[in-house]
């Protein structure tokens, strides 16, 4: 019996590539995602101290100016948080967007390995048959020439 072939190798074959170049595609929105959120929590850290430092300096007194200077470099840190917050925002979304896509892809290409390894389960039980027949025809040949050598 001839080799088992898929029809539709070439066609798993792109669902399989578009799927990995997903896979990648996501995988770095991802990081994109995780590096912001790092960055974010570093600009948290820094209006963190900032503010550490304004509560010090009030305590110890300080000019209006210095009020006003810490005043201005807060509300600028908290704009520049906000602004990194929007932009995370769109990076998840994008991260979203692409992880549906993966899914879609990834179930897109199930379907053509769930066709292929039952188009393989049937070629298996046809070798099985095609096998089982030709036990028993040269079981059959080989009791038919015993059975002729032996009368003669």
């Amino acid at each position: 019996m001839k080799q088992f072939q898929y029809r539709l190798e070439t066609v798993l074959a792109y669902k399989t590539q578009v799927l990995d170049n997903l896979k990648t595609e996501h995988a770095a929105l991802l990081q994109n995602v995780n590096r912001k959120q790092e960055e974010i929590q570093g600009l948290n850290r820094d209006l963190a101290g900032m503010e550490d430092d304004f509560d010090q300096t009030k305590e110890q007194g300080a000019t209006i100016e210095d009020y006003r200077l810490f005043d201005m470099c807060i509300g600028r840190m908290e704009q520049i948080i906000d602004e990194e917050n929007e932009r995370l925002k769109v990076l998840k979304k994008q991260e979203d967007a692409k992880k549906q896509e993966v899914i879609s892809a990834k179930v897109d290409t199930s379907k053509f390995e769930k066709l292929k390894d039952k188009k393989y389960q049937e070629y298996q039980k046809a070798v099985a048959k095609a096998d089982e027949a030709f036990i028993e025809e040269f079981v059959s040949n080989t009791a038919r020439q015993f059975r002729h050598q032996h009368r003669g």
